[in-house]
């Protein structure tokens, strides 16, 4: 077994089969029957896949593992190496939306999105959405835009009011930042923070088209609703924030350094959200 006797050098026997979930008699009986070219590959291919789960702190499943940094077509392999060394990801079930009380229709935008979440540029549609992280000394809530294009989240804020003022500077944020075009869409919940006259105001100015999801359905807004998932199952569920500051560092670090640049996203063909935007920024200059 090569790639075992290629480390006997650095590392004491057991120790090696101990990382490679194998005893040490499996070992010298594998050897006295010929070395498993299979069995070399999957233990050259767990030594990898350990290195990558750790990376990225046990956010990766199977499903983003093989199609990220070994195809698709090994996924089932992946699984079942993951699966035998007890390589579980963070994500352990299925996003579910929970209902929330609209605003009265009145102060609604028409849902102009309709549940198309598919979008052929960016800057053509933003999601926003508004949760909460807990800390020792209250609630930190943390408001977020989204671009539907490539998922990245564009305009960040937090703070310890959910008032129309955290919407708004986030969607400030998101506009200093990106400079969109007048015809952008922006779609969101009916919460209270987006029916106010001050969000309602700042997309009027801007000459941007309001959307908001239909009564009660919050599946109208899944793509928001699903990147906060992915937030705290990922990163803010994981620690317990003594200040809110704390707390706003980890989820300022979460989004600007991992998820918008080394998270590998499904939704676009697993590249993360700013290079799925370089991408198609160097696709449109190649064809001008």
């Amino acid at each position: 077994m090569e790639f075992i006797e290629s480390l006997r050098s650095a590392y004491p026997l057991a120790i090696i089969c101990s990382a490679l979930k194998m005893t040490t008699s499996a070992y010298y009986a594998a050897k006295r029957r010929g070395e498993n070219t299979r069995e070399h590959e999957d233990a050259r291919m767990l030594i990898e896949i350990r290195n990558h789960f750790v990376f990225h702190k046990k956010r990766y499943g199977s499903t983003r593992m093989a199609n990220v940094y070994f195809g698709s077509g090994r996924r089932r392999r992946i699984a079942r190496l993951m699966r035998q060394a007890n390589l579980v990801s963070v994500h352990t079930k299925k996003y579910r939306p929970m209902q929330y009380e609209a605003a009265p229709p009145e102060r609604c935008y028409a849902n102009v999105v309709n549940r198309n979440f598919t979008v052929d540029r960016p800057n053509a549609v933003w999601v926003t959405d508004i949760t909460y992280v807990w800390t020792y000394e209250g609630w930190l809530y943390v408001a977020a835009v989204i671009d539907l294009y490539s998922r990245a989240v564009v305009g960040l804020a937090m703070s310890h009011r959910i008032d129309a003022d955290l919407a708004t500077a986030a969607m400030s944020q998101a506009v200093m930042h990106r400079k969109p075009p007048k015809d952008l869409v922006c779609h969101s919940d009916r919460g209270c923070q987006y029916t106010s006259e001050l969000y309602r105001a700042f997309l009027s100015a801007h000459d941007f088209v309001g959307s908001m999801s239909r009564k009660g359905n919050c599946w109208d807004n899944a793509v928001a609703e699903s990147f906060f998932r992915t937030l705290k199952v990922e990163q803010t569920n994981r620690f317990m924030y003594r200040t809110r500051e704390q707390a706003r560092s980890s989820v300022f670090e979460y989004v600007e350094i991992y998820y918008n640049r080394q998270r590998a996203h499904s939704a676009c063909r697993y590249a993360t959200p700013f290079e799925y935007e370089k991408r198609t920024e160097q696709t449109i200059n190649n064809v001008h």
